[in-house]
């Protein structure tokens, strides 16, 4: 076996289903008394479920966390928060009011909790993304890392198909990333492996189960489950390892164009794949092997379209005359990939990526 180092960071998750029940709990025990609650709108009603369970703190609701995390949203809450004496940041939701919680955590140094209802994984990572005048950029920092992480599948019950076919390739993305990753080891290998397994086979099961209205079933509640516990491995493996081309275009496509995030990933994901396949033929085989599949790259294209998933940027209102300055714009800054990205290829991905033509090899 060859070397590897492999770093671990203190948190604590809690998963299961009813796992929210142990919030007032852990609050308690941390002393925590004065909460900013972050979520991404009241029409889901995460903010009321948390507030009876939070009844012995002062919690204030901040509910205008939006995608890809804009600087002047991130100043209004720390103005919310500073006004309220904040010692604790509670986020319930999808990416974005779990990104907006670590964005405050970065700027204010208060401990953040994370409850994610969505599979983005962002509650796993050391990772932080803001954008300020239409560019995103990321960085990563110990202190945005939630201390506690509660994953309570009875949450995404009501998670509707669309969010949650393109949620859970978001979180493949992180893993397959992973696989070829520089900085890779058995243990993230291992991981990877395990979450995409679990959201491959999880999906289609979500899907049958409500298209037949069967969503009070135990099969119903064991997808659910499953599909979290994939997302939580996605994840681990997002924060401790290197991403390369797929999440550098994704950070452009989406910071500079504010295309819809897990959709994007959701996109690009089968030509990132493509693109890189003949450098990480060796690492992708064991995925392959895995899902009993040839070529990941098409079996993504293929899995996306066949349950229901824009294939296409221009699908997600990307315009073709961007496309230029989308590809000079992710030239500017090297990501650690295992293939070179040349200007001419990567313009290639992006035109076939906008007109969602199957992912090309070779390119």
């Amino acid at each position: 076996m060859n070397q590897f180092s492999y770093t671990t960071y203190p948190q604590k998750v809690i998963f299961g289903e009813s796992s929210l029940l142990e919030l007032a709990v852990e609050v308690k025990t941390a002393g925590y008394k004065r909460i900013l609650l972050v979520t991404s709108g009241s029409g889901h009603g995460y903010a009321e479920k948390l507030m009876s369970l939070l009844s012995a703190c002062h919690v204030r609701v901040f509910d205008k966390a939006v995608m890809h995390v804009p600087i002047e949203y991130v100043e209004q809450a720390i103005k919310v928060g500073h006004e309220h004496n904040t010692d604790c940041v509670i986020a319930i939701g999808g990416g974005s009011a779990i990104g907006m919680g670590k964005a405050l955590a970065l700027k204010t140094g208060v401990p953040v909790i994370a409850i994610p209802v969505t599979y983005a994984g962002s509650e796993m990572t050391q990772i932080y993304g803001l954008t300020e005048a239409n560019i995103k950029t990321t960085g990563r920092s110990p202190v945005v890392l939630p201390g506690l992480v509660i994953y309570d599948p009875l949450l995404s019950l009501n998670l509707p198909l669309d969010l949650t076919v393109v949620s859970g390739i978001n979180a493949i993305a992180h893993a397959v990333e992973s696989l070829y990753a520089h900085d890779r080891s058995p243990i993230t290998e291992s991981f990877a492996i395990q979450g995409v397994l679990s959201l491959m086979k999880a999906i289609p099961v979500i899907e049958q189960c409500l298209s037949e209205g069967a969503v009070s079933t135990k099969a119903y509640v064991n997808a659910r489950s499953q599909a979290l516990y994939g997302a939580w491995m996605c994840g681990a493996v997002l924060g401790s390892t290197s991403m390369g081309l797929h999440h550098k275009l994704c950070h452009v496509l989406g910071g500079s164009f504010n295309l819809p995030h897990a959709s994007l990933h959701t996109v690009m994901l089968p030509h990132a794949i493509a693109y890189n396949q003949s450098e990480t033929s060796g690492q992708l085989q064991k995925l392959n092997k895995a899902l009993e599949v040839a070529d990941l790259a098409q079996t993504m294209f293929e899995f996306s379209a066949r349950h229901g998933a824009s294939v296409a940027l221009k699908e997600l209102g990307m315009h073709e005359k961007d496309l230029d300055l989308a590809c000079e714009l992710a030239m500017q800054k090297e990501y650690p990939n295992p293939r070179k990205i040349e200007q001419k290829p990567l313009r290639q991905l992006l035109q076939n990526a906008y007109e969602g033509l199957p992912p090309e090899r070779g390119i």
